[in-house]
Order: C-alpha cells, then sequence, then structure tokens
C-alpha cells in the first residue's frame, strides 16, 4: 500500500512540475480606468490564455505595488518581473528616454509610432545593459495649448501666466515670453479658479478631469508631444520562461502595442467631444502660432542635443529618415 502511494505522490510530482505555474506581477501607476491599464489587462489576460494559464501576470493599478518613479528600478531589481513607465520620467538618467517629450520633434501619431521604431534599438541596447528589455510602448494623446484667449501667434502669449509642471513646459513658457507658473496636477483647478494661471499645455483628458472648461474655453491642438509608457520586462524572468511561453508574450506585447494606439486615439477623440460639449473651443493652430512653436521646439531639440551627444543625433537622423 505504501509503495502504491508512494507512486502515485511520484505521478502527481511529475504531473505538477509539467505544469508549473510562474506568476508575475506588473506594477502600474494609472487607475484601473485609464486605457493604459485596461490595454495591460487584457493583455494580462492574452498571455494566461495563449499559455494554456502556465503564465499568470497580476496588474496592479494605481501606483498600488510601486509608486510610478519606483518601478523602473523594481522592474531592474527583480522585485516585479515586468512593469509599465512613462519613458521621460527617466530622461535625467538617459536622455534618450525624453525623446518623446521633445515638442514638436513628433507631432502626431503617425509620428509618435515612427519615432519609437527609431527610439527601439537604442532602447534594446540600453535597457539590456541594465537587465531588461522593451515589450511595447503605447502613446499618451497629444498635447495642445489651454489659454483664456484666442492666440494667433506666440507674441500673444506674452506674459501670460503659464502653468509649469516639469522642465519641458516651463522652457516653452521662457521661449515665447509667458510667465511660468509651478502649480502640479492636484492644484490645477484651484489656481484656475484663483487666477494663479491663465494658459498650460496638456491633452484632452487633463482637460476634461481638471474641469478646465469652467476657467478656461480656448484649446488649440497644437500636437505638441506624445509620451509613450513602455512596459518593461526583467531579461532574468523572461529567460527563465520556456520557448512556447515567451513567444506568447512577444505575441501578447505585439497585440498590446497595436491595440493601445487605437485606444489612444479613441481616448482622444473621447474627451475632446467631452471638451467641447462642456463649452470649450477646440481649435486648430494658425499657420503663425504652428510655425512659432515650431521654432521653440527646434531651440529645445538644439538643447536636448547638446546633453544627448551623438546618440542623441543618430536617432534624430534614424526618425528623419
Amino acid at each position: 500500500m505504501k509503495y502504491k502511494l508512494g507512486l502515485m505522490a511520484a505521478a502527481l510530482t511529475l504531473g505538477a512540475s509539467a505544469f508549473a505555474q510562474t506568476k508575475w506581477d506588473l506594477p502600474a501607476a494609472y487607475p484601473a480606468t485609464n486605457f493604459h491599464t485596461e490595454n495591460l489587462v487584457q493583455f494580462a489576460n492574452d498571455v494566461d490564455k495563449a499559455t494554456g494559464g502556465k503564465l499568470k501576470i497580476t496588474v496592479h493599478p494605481n501606483a498600488a505595488l510601486f509608486k510610478a518613479p519606483e518601478i523602473k528600478r523594481a522592474v531592474q531589481g527583480g522585485q516585479a518581473q515586468i512593469g509599465e513607465v512613462l519613458l521621460v520620467n527617466f530622461q535625467n538618467e538617459w536622455q534618450l528616454f525624453g525623446a518623446d517629450g521633445i515638442p514638436f520633434l513628433a507631432d502626431s501619431y503617425d509620428a509618435a509610432v515612427k519615432l519609437w521604431k527609431a527610439q527601439k534599438p537604442f532602447m534594446d541596447k540600453k535597457l539590456a545593459a541594465d537587465g531588461m528589455m522593451a515589450l511595447y510602448a503605447v502613446p499618451w494623446p497629444p498635447q495642445g495649448i489651454y489659454v483664456k484667449k484666442p492666440i494667433n501667434s506666440a507674441a500673444d502669449l506674452k506674459s501670460v501666466k503659464w502653468r509649469a509642471y516639469s522642465p519641458a513646459t516651463a522652457r516653452i513658457a521662457e521661449l515665447v515670453g509667458a510667465q511660468p507658473v509651478t502649480v502640479q496636477a492636484a492644484e490645477l483647478s484651484q489656481a484656475m479658479a484663483t487666477g494663479v494661471i491663465e494658459s498650460y499645455m496638456s491633452s484632452g483628458s487633463t482637460g476634461f478631469d481638471s474641469k478646465t472648461y469652467e476657467h478656461i474655453k480656448y484649446w488649440y491642438d497644437t500636437q505638441a508631444w506624445l509620451p509613450k509608457n513602455a512596459v518593461l520586462v526583467n531579461k532574468k524572468a523572461f529567460d527563465a520562461l520556456d520557448k512556447p511561453t515567451q513567444d506568447a508574450l512577444l505575441k501578447a506585447g505585439a497585440d498590446a502595442e497595436a491595440r493601445g494606439l487605437a485606444a489612444s486615439k479613441k481616448a482622444n477623440g473621447d474627451t475632446l467631444d467631452k471638451l467641447k460639449a462642456a463649452g470649450m473651443n477646440i481649435l486648430p493652430p494658425s499657420a503663425t502660432l504652428k510655425a512659432d512653436m515650431k521654432k521653440v521646439g527646434d531651440v529645445m531639440l538644439k538643447e536636448w542635443l547638446d546633453k544627448a551627444g551623438p546618440e542623441g543625433q543618430q536617432l534624430v537622423d534614424a526618425f528623419r529618415k
């Protein structure tokens, strides 16, 4: 009897090892309702299905597992096997992480996709040196100018109280002669209500979320930049998977990239429609305003290239080819 039980136990052990389930944690910084997070959940489900449950990925939204600035380090150190980051947040570590935050370099969804293709080989090399790999990337909706009065050129922004929330947005203010005022997202509504700011640059979604339409009535669709979220994977964790599971993960990543791009475009259209319905004038920039802002972008690109060096120049050349 003991012998038979031993055989059964051995058989069960063999069965279990033939189906060894791997569990991964995926920290994300945005709410569960954000289109990026919804895309991550779909990606995790696709992986589960494609691997027959062999690889289970748990998405932790809203910075519940790690705060936004900690996610990249967590993946690098193996505390999380996979994670989603906003690339421009890490520009100080390596300038090329910030390429999609340069104003007016890539000023449409098509250009954003092209920039990612140019960025990817440099990114692969850099991340490999850090023990990681980029699985896929999805752009945020494009950034435009919210302003209290109609504008036709950059000169119309002179002395306007302009919300700055990053080095890039503060630099734009300086270059157009606006007055930069540092205001965090949480204080945005109050700053507009009290007249602390009269203008800022952001996407349609930020404008709708912060009820900007209650204070500011004009948004110029400059498509200034489309920053990207990227999903990073710990290379050791990836290498530990068998070949069919690796292939399933890569395929699910490629599908998520295409689906995420479509979701970003839809989110952009939806929020602009909501802003319009709430009384916001959604306008294309005049030819003069477009040309003026392009000049601002050129100055900022030159400043970025000075910091990024030859590698940055190679990236821009590859993008402009």
